[in-house]
């Protein structure tokens, strides 16, 4: 299976304690042993490490002192969700060693609900997203990635489908449950189908909640669960107005397309078809978003919308880049709306229409139609988004 070289860029060795947070099968573990070869591992899915750990965490501070560690050797500790109590063996080794760790996982929200120590802002935060159109270069095979999602191994998979299913099945749910997020499983269940329907929408808690059989504020729990184990996202409304009232509601996008594929029980998406747009509008986002984390841009991604209906997807910061997702082979006005509006109240530094024309132009007033392959180009070159 092919190793992809990924954009985030993590301490060197023995500098930095650092969490790595990120959806299983991102390729966290594999981005660690890359970049820390001669790292200490403690890995806590394995059951005998799990086990030692959770009934004695105090072993961890006993056994680095013993082996007296090299301190410019990185300490990894795999999936450090599954037992707390370790941060505070960390923190001491931190203080008083001068140990630094790099702490994995799939999921802070058992780690934060339990008031575990999360060491006071001596540490960096990181997340793993899934893959970029960047990291896979090559040529985007834009249809591939839109149908089998981000995940490394699910993109490269023979048997993609499969894959995915098990991932829904035994991740989203069965996990789920195992942790003790949710007490009524299957309306759980019924929230994940019925959320990936709203992918890329802005949220009506009150329809989701009726539909599942559930109260508002559990739904919002469920949407929370799925941000705390990095399956998705809010992007909030732009909320500088101007001159019209905005519409102020968020909108959800799941972290990747494939599970809300299957979610959605969308089957192949063609181009040309609704859901194709759909899951187009879910790359961008995620182009942009990860773009936003790993170039450590300093500004907000959000969406800004009128009480007409009139929208633009993602806007950058103070309207340093406003972005429209288009899966249209001939971009013409009613495509451009959006950005145009939003020009009669503002001055964005750029306006760009994402598409699958085949090649790049401009429009007279000023607005960048682009073909997908060069609008990703063109991102990660740091060409669109200036002034972060």
């Amino acid at each position: 299976m092919f190793m992809f070289s990924r954009n985030l860029i993590l301490p060197r060795s023995g500098s930095e304690t650092f969490f790595l947070w990120g959806p299983r099968q991102a390729g966290k573990s594999t981005l660690l042993r890359r970049h820390y070869p001669h790292g200490r591992w403690i890995d806590l899915l394995k059951s005998d490490e799990f086990r030692r750990y959770a009934t004695r965490p105090e072993l961890l501070r006993m056994e680095l002192e013993a082996a007296r560690h090299d301190p410019e050797r990185q300490v990894v500790v795999d999936e450090v969700q599954k037992v707390p109590a370790l941060l505070n063996e960390v923190h001491w080794l931190m203080e008083n060693r001068s140990f630094r760790f790099a702490l994995c996982g799939s999921s802070a929200r058992k780690v934060r609900r339990g008031a575990a120590n999360l060491l006071g802002g001596r540490a960096l935060r990181y997340e793993l997203r899934g893959l970029t159109a960047a990291e896979i270069g090559g040529g985007l095979d834009l249809d591939r990635l839109l149908n089998r999602g981000y995940l490394p191994r699910i993109y490269q998979a023979a048997r993609h489908r499969q894959l995915l299913d098990a991932y829904v099945a035994d991740y989203l749910r069965e996990e789920v449950a195992a942790e003790g997020m949710v007490r009524n499983l299957p309306a759980f269940s019924r929230f994940l189908d019925i959320a990936a329907l709203s992918d890329t929408e802005p949220v009506n808690f009150s329809n989701i909640a009726r539909e599942c059989g559930v109260s508002g504020p559990a739904v919002k729990g469920y949407f929370e669960i799925l941000e705390d184990t990095l399956l998705g996202r809010w992007l909030p409304a732009w909320r500088k107005r101007r001159k019209r009232r905005l519409i102020g509601a968020p909108k959800f996008y799941f972290a990747d397309v494939g599970v809300v594929n299957r979610l959605a029980r969308r089957g192949t998406v063609r181009r040309g078809s609704e859901l194709y747009g759909k899951a187009f509008e879910n790359w961008v986002h995620h182009e942009l978003a990860a773009f936003v984390a790993y170039a450590d841009f300093d500004a907000e991604l959000a969406h800004w919308r009128l009480p007409s209906g009139i929208e633009v997807d993602f806007v950058l910061g103070d309207m340093v880049l406003a972005v429209e997702a288009k899966a249209s082979a001939t971009v013409g006005r009613p495509h451009l709306k959006g950005l145009r509006s939003l020009a009669l109240e503002h001055a964005p530094g750029r306006r760009v229409v994402v598409c699958l024309e085949p090649r790049p132009r401009r429009t007279p007033d000023g607005i960048e139609v682009l073909p997908a392959e060069t609008f990703v180009r063109r991102l990660w070159e740091g060409d669109l988004a200036v002034g972060g």
